[in-house]
């Protein structure tokens, strides 16, 4: 069978790629293996003038994996739970995810992807989200730096991220959230590339280091990954879906648009616990 193909626009040279005159809703098995790879090798793919109900959406997650349930019912779908229902409008104080994060990183295991699937978008054309590559972070890192961090390991906390915040965004986020520890670089376990994985919304500190040592560190390693140069950014139509890999890419999504309305659906797909080298496999003879 000939490999499927598909008209790729690239919106910056190591991260983002723009999927042209495809619908997601009729992929084959043979085209959906090369959606999945087009999205491991960009970390974030787009897909424009799409037409999906909330049924086929969760269908279309499903294919990348289990589908996650956000914490808080508050914002379920009422139909589908597996969507969340990310609205912005007059009464909001905070967008949600207007600061650089990757999704769930305070999650023993973090979701490997989300999906937003836009429905309104504000009438002045505001609302972009930026994506910036973790990967490309660690390839322009120094070696000894490199060698350094992979010594060592970082707390996120889900709390973190809710301090200061109100609304939506803490609805989004609810209670009795985790605090876990996670390897500063990550492997992705499909590429296996390397990647740096703290991120602003939810690393508090570096285990190994004093706290001004830490703060020192973390600061210096969101702003490397936050730069421009690591950024890609995509203009949202309603139709459009945005499909991300919270392994190897943060996102940030803008709040320019208040008093207006922004809608959008949001499905996360099930990941495993980050690491930097493979755990051993077990052997077949093992207890």
């Amino acid at each position: 069978m000939a490999k499927p193909h598909f008209n790729v626009r690239m919106l910056a040279p190591r991260i983002g790629a723009e999927v042209l005159d495809v619908d997601v809703n009729a992929l084959t098995d043979a085209e959906f293996a090369e959606i999945r790879r087009l999205w491991v090798e960009n970390l974030v793919i787009f897909f424009r003038d799409q037409n999906m109900t909330p049924a086929q959406h969760v269908a279309f997650g499903k294919r990348f994996g289990d589908l996650r349930v956000s914490h808080n019912p508050r914002i379920h779908h009422p139909e589908h739970p597996e969507i969340a229902v990310m609205l912005n409008d007059e009464n909001s104080k905070n967008a949600v995810g207007d600061l650089w994060h990757t999704d769930g990183s305070g999650d023993p295991e973090p979701p490997s992807a989300s999906m937003l699937y836009m429905h309104e978008i504000p009438p002045n054309g505001g609302g972009d989200t930026l994506f910036a590559s973790t990967q490309l972070a660690y390839d322009t890192l120094s070696d000894s730096l490199k060698a350094y961090l992979e010594t060592l390991t970082a707390i996120h906390d889900r709390q973190h991220v809710m301090r200061g915040q109100t609304g939506i965004y803490a609805q989004q986020l609810g209670d009795g959230a985790p605090v876990t520890e996670h390897p500063v670089i990550r492997t992705h376990p499909e590429s296996g590339k390397k990647g740096v994985y703290v991120n602003r919304g939810w690393t508090t500190h570096i285990v190994q280091l004093k706290k001004p040592e830490s703060d020192a560190v973390l600061a210096f390693l969101f702003e490397h990954i936050e730069q421009p140069l690591n950024q890609c950014r995509f203009k949202w139509q309603p139709g459009s879906i945005a499909l991300w890999d919270n392994r190897s890419a943060h996102h940030l999504a803008l709040w320019d648009y208040h008093p207006h309305r922004r809608l959008a659906h949001r499905i996360m797909v099930a990941g495993d616990r980050p690491y930097l080298h493979a755990p051993a496999a077990k052997s077949a003879n093992a207890a």
